[in-house]
């Protein structure tokens, strides 16, 4: 469930059979259905004019880099549990910050790779700027990251728990 800089992935049982599942669907059914897609647009004639062409082509090229993106993340994967709540930031964990000058400008974060982006809370990458400032950082600490502009951010570390979903 959570991502280390040596690029290891840790997924919980769960996430891994989900992602595995994934990838087995787009390997099997969907490219031979992509395939077909393709085959049957190729017979309409001219490729140049053909939108329904281009637009399977476009789909099988997405399809084909998530595949390659699915087969990477399993293969680097350790399945475990999510860290334990030791007061250090750590991906996989729910990390609530408040920005510096304003202790009520609160934001709460999951901090991991974005195969656990959901829509219940916000999630930013370990890689991220603010993933990078925070992590390894103390519960009560501060933490300094660069934003867009070029100007350094401080936020104040108010909490890390292990993400439940």
């Amino acid at each position: 469930m959570t991502q280390t800089s040596e690029n290891v992935t840790w997924l919980t049982q769960e996430a891994y059979d989900q992602l595995k599942a994934e990838l087995e669907h787009l390997s099997g059914p969907a490219r031979a259905e992509i395939t077909e897609k393709i085959a049957a647009a190729r017979e309409e004639g001219d490729l140049k004019e053909n939108a329904g062409y281009h637009a399977a082509k476009e789909e099988q090229g997405k399809q084909e880099l998530r595949v390659r993106q699915l087969t990477q993340l399993l293969q680097t994967a350790k399945v475990g549990e999510a860290p334990a709540a030791t007061g250090v930031v750590a991906p996989g964990m729910v990390v609530t910050i408040a920005f510096d000058g304003d202790p009520d400008d609160t934001l709460a974060f999951l901090l991991a790779s974005r195969e656990y982006a959901s829509s219940d809370i916000e999630t930013y990458s370990p890689q991220s700027p603010l993933g990078t400032g925070v992590n390894g950082k103390k519960v009560g600490a501060k933490a300094e990251y660069e934003l867009p502009n070029g100007k350094t951010a401080t936020v104040k570390i108010l909490d890390a728990k292990p993400y439940t979903g």
